[in-house]
């Protein structure tokens, strides 16, 4: 198998067979890598130019009912710190965000019952930014019922992010020990149904073959997910998981170019929660063009896999992040453009089959 035809037939527009993307995920040689990198940005820039967009990220309540094996603020670790940020603490945050030049809100909590039982409060909040920020909204609270959805949507919310993690059913219940698979997949394919831009994301380094990677990224492909990510495994303190292995940076990078190419129109994040500033620019360099877990610094706001590295340095900022995006030759885009973007998006997705 060629490794020059697989990466013309991306750059033809043409679409990869499983085979042939598995190929690519089995690769480890640097010139090879640097091959599949370069063709990576080559198709960012066909479709995105110079652009990337940037993401904040809110996570306003971190308890959580579930006992995830990876999470560091699953319910019964008790060394995390929890908090719930009240509606106004939130808009303060999203507002002062906006005028850093954030495009999209991303509004994240564990799945908190304080919310999930009480979904009116959930709402409120996203009703509350998108009425004082004018931004893009993305909500990220966990697998909701398809009436709670119906009402984010008209609360104000377009994006919906739910990681499956895996689509390995027996890997899912390793992580997520206790949930349902289906459930996770209703909710996020619902929204999709009722009009909502989806997010779909991997966990990489937790005992995932490549072919299963093949399988998730054609699910992402049947989903019609308009944002695709992945991120590494980072083993956490006071987890079932935290004396396991940290999960291969590089796997990360190769699955972020292979979905590029793959998926060139779409957006692939490149994380600041995994290990902050360091790496940003490698993950750019992938074909990334969405920097996401862009944080305030000393508002007591937390991270996810990195809880609190590079945030009150003031790293994960838009003004910490400036000299890696130009040292990629790459610029921030202006809101306007992510909002056209976003417009152009939805109205293709309009026309996706359900």
């Amino acid at each position: 198998m060629s490794l020059e035809y697989i990466l013309g037939k991306s750059l033809e527009g043409r679409e990869l067979e499983e085979e042939e993307v598995l190929f690519l995920l089995e690769q480890k040689e640097k010139v090879t890598l640097d091959r599949i990198f370069e063709t990576a940005r080559k198709l960012r820039e066909r479709y995105f130019g110079t652009k990337v967009f940037l993401y904040s990220f809110v996570y306003f309540s971190t308890y959580c009912k579930n006992n995830c094996s990876f999470c560091y603020f699953r319910n019964s670790n008790d060394m995390p710190p929890r908090y719930r940020k009240s509606v106004d603490e939130i808009v303060s945050t999203a507002m002062k965000m906006k005028a850093a030049g954030i495009h999209l809100i991303d509004l994240t909590m564990g799945e908190d019952p304080y919310f999930i039982d009480h979904p009116e409060r959930l709402t409120e909040i996203v009703r509350r930014v998108k009425e004082e920020t004018k931004l893009p909204i993305m909500i990220s609270p966990g697998v909701l019922a398809d009436e709670v959805i119906d009402e984010l949507i008209r609360a104000g919310a377009d994006w919906y992010a739910l990681y499956q993690e895996t689509h390995n059913r027996v890997l899912f219940g390793k992580l997520r020990a206790g949930q349902d698979y289906q459930a996770r997949l209703h909710a996020k394919e619902y929204a999709k149904k009722q009009g909502m831009l989806v997010e779909e994301g991997l966990l990489t380094g937790v005992g995932n073959q490549l072919a299963e990677y093949v399988k998730s990224f054609e699910y992402m492909k049947r989903l019609g997910a308009s944002q695709v990510r992945t991120m590494t495994f980072i083993p956490q303190k006071g987890s079932p998981m935290g004396e396991c292995e940290q999960g291969s940076f590089l796997s990360e990078l190769l699955n972020i170019a292979v979905m590029r190419l793959i998926f060139p129109k779409l957006l692939i994040p490149a994380s600041l929660d995994v290990d902050g500033l360091r790496g940003l620019e490698e993950r750019l360099n992938a074909g990334a063009n969405v920097i996401t877990s862009i944080i305030p610094p000393k508002e007591g706001y937390a991270g996810v896999a990195n809880a609190v590295y590079d945030i009150d340095e003031g790293h994960r900022t838009i003004e910490g992040i400036q000299e890696s995006i130009h040292k990629c030759g790459l610029r921030s885009a202006t809101a306007e453009e992510y909002e056209n973007w976003l417009q152009s998006r939805q109205n293709e997705t309009r026309r996706l089959p359900a």
